[in-house]
C-alpha cells in the first residue's frame, strides 16, 4: 500500500513563507502525477496545485498562482509545495495526493495544519 507521509506545516504570519513536502513510500507502479488539495474549517476540499510526474507539467488554482510552486523530486519520489505571501485565508490542512492514472488519485496523506495569523 502506497503511503504519503506530509511534513512542513505550522503557524506562520501573514506574508510569510512555509515548504510543505511529501514523500511516497511502496510505490510499486509509476506515478502519473502528484498533488496538494487544502481542507479549511466548514468549507470543501479544494485543488491547490499538481505536478505531473513526466514532463514536470503543473497546475494551480487561481488564489495560489504567483504564490505557491509545486515541484517533485523523481528520485526520492517526492514533492514540495513552497508558498510565499501567505494569507490569512490560505489557513487549512493541507493534503498531500499521488494519482496513477490522469483522472484521479488514489492515495492520500493524512494531511499537515497550515496556520497563517493575521
Amino acid at each position: 500500500q502506497v503511503q504519503l507521509d506530509e511534513s512542513g506545516g505550522g503557524l506562520v504570519q501573514a506574508g510569510g513563507s512555509l515548504t510543505l513536502s511529501c514523500a511516497a513510500s511502496r510505490v510499486t507502479s509509476n506515478i502519473y502525477k502528484m498533488g496538494w488539495f487544502r481542507q479549511a474549517p466548514g468549507k470543501e476540499r479544494e485543488f491547490v496545485a499538481s505536478i505531473i510526474w513526466r514532463g514536470g507539467n503543473t497546475y494551480y488554482t487561481e488564489s495560489v498562482k504567483g504564490r505557491f510552486t509545486i515541484s517533485r523530486d523523481n528520485a526520492r519520489s517526492t514533492v514540495d509545495l513552497q508558498m510565499n505571501s501567505l494569507k490569512p485565508e490560505d489557513t487549512a490542512v493541507y493534503y498531500c495526493a499521488l494519482g496513477m492514472t490522469f483522472n484521479a488519485y488514489h492515495y492520500w496523506g493524512q494531511g499537515t495544519q497550515v496556520t497563517v495569523s493575521s
